[in-house]
């Protein structure tokens, strides 16, 4: 009989990782067009998205630590006020550097909340169907990766900025009070006794912040996450630019299809036969969608932009995700996520000023042929650190 995947832990911290990134990528996708609204340059618009995420980074790099002192739940709630005080702050920041000050902060929120969250999540799901179920409890941010943008670009539209931000803290309210209402004691270690820490067993060194194993499969994502950071943070610029408004507006519509659909068996193939066969395609597909948007925009290449990235980043941050839950310890799982989502931050929160500055230079098309440069360069460096290992192992 098969273990279950759908429970009401299951729904609940999905519901509250699916809420946690809206409010980023609903945000993401409109904060440029409001910065530049208030009349700053491309690449500070640019910063005013990524310093969202760089606060997140930041958090992150504390949270593995953090999760064991307080606990996972407890970060989480902790973390989770400040994320919606935040929220809520977005009225009355009035200019750019209120703006990139609020950001930071509601980032430091983000960060630790996320991490708490996702940790709780994947240790929930039955070990006889980890990779199925992870991609199951991913859709949480595959949804909120297709569908924040699309609507924040409405409201935007309709509502301006006060809209956005009223959304942002609706959602933020939501994520609090979907973990309050987890039970997850039987997952959640609790506080750590100060006076019971091994202080022979200790981590040390790099192993206090992050899971030196995880590292080299994270940093592939990073290069990838740039591909993604290029289309959420500048599409609504580039389609201005290109007079393609309309036929940009079914982009996100077109990536939430494919990226639907491609969840419901994704995991079960990942399950069966390894990470290398969704992996490889998956890079290659991206790279494909971003030199065609860069080369020929029309709505044929934004349709296969859309088809193509959402194979790629958002196949992609499921598949690596699973490789580092399930090459990691139990024991250093909350570790093990910092790592990979502090890449995918990482990749988030730099991406956009890197990306606005190669924008100023080269125009956009020049950015998203930067973007699938360094998306390419993950194809080689995963093949090296996981790939050709993982195919011996199946081979055999």
């Amino acid at each position: 009989m098969k273990e279950r995947i759908i429970t009401k832990n299951f729904v609940l911290l999905f519901t509250s990782t699916f809420a946690t990134a809206m409010v980023m990528y609903m945000l993401m996708a409109t904060i440029t067009e409001y910065a530049a609204a208030l009349g700053t340059t491309v690449m500070l618009a640019g910063l005013v998205s990524g310093i969202y995420v760089f606060g997140g980074l930041c958090s992150r790099l504390c949270a593995g630590n953090l999760m064991e002192k307080m606990g996972w739940k407890n970060l989480a709630i902790v973390a989770m006020i400040l994320h919606l005080a935040a929220c809520a702050a977005y009225f009355i920041a009035g200019n750019i550097t209120v703006l990139i000050i609020l950001r930071f902060i509601h980032g430091l929120g983000f960060g630790a909340a996320a991490n708490a969250t996702m940790t709780m999540g994947m240790s929930i799901l039955p070990k006889s169907r980890y990779a199925e179920a992870a991609g199951y409890f991913m859709m949480s941010t595959t949804l909120a990766i297709a569908a924040g943008p699309y609507l924040g670009g409405i409201v935007y539209d309709h509502f301006g900025a006060t809209g956005c931000f009223a959304a942002a803290t609706l959602f933020s309210a939501i994520m609090l009070i979907a973990v309050v209402f987890a039970d997850v004691r039987n997952i959640d270690p609790g506080p750590r006794k100060t006076k019971h820490i091994d202080k022979e067993n200790a981590p040390k060194g790099i192993r206090k912040l992050l899971e030196p194993g995880a590292i080299p499969v994270s940093f592939c994502i990073l290069l990838c996450t740039f591909g993604y950071a290029s289309l959420i943070s500048f599409y609504r610029l580039y389609a201005i630019e290109t007079d393609l408004v309309s036929e940009f507006s079914i982009f996100f519509l077109v990536y939430a299809a494919i990226l639907m659909v491609s969840r419901l068996f994704v995991g079960g193939i990942q399950d069966r036969y390894g990470a290398n066969i969704i992996c490889i395609p998956g890079i290659i597909a991206q790279c494909i969608g971003l030199v065609v948007i860069a080369l020929w925009p029309c709505l044929f290449t934004i349709i296969l932009c859309a088809a193509c990235c959402a194979m790629g980043y958002g196949t992609l941050s499921g598949a690596f995700n699973v490789i580092v839950c399930s090459e990691t310890p139990p024991e250093r799982r909350s570790y093990g996520v910092t790592t990979f989502w502090l890449c995918c931050d990482g990749g988030m929160g730099l991406g956009p000023s890197i990306l606005g500055a190669v924008a100023t230079a080269a125009g956009y098309p020049g950015m998203y042929l930067f973007a699938a440069a360094l998306t390419f360069v993950s194809l080689p460096l995963y093949i090296m650190v996981y790939g050709r290992h993982h195919f011996k192992r199946h081979r055999r």
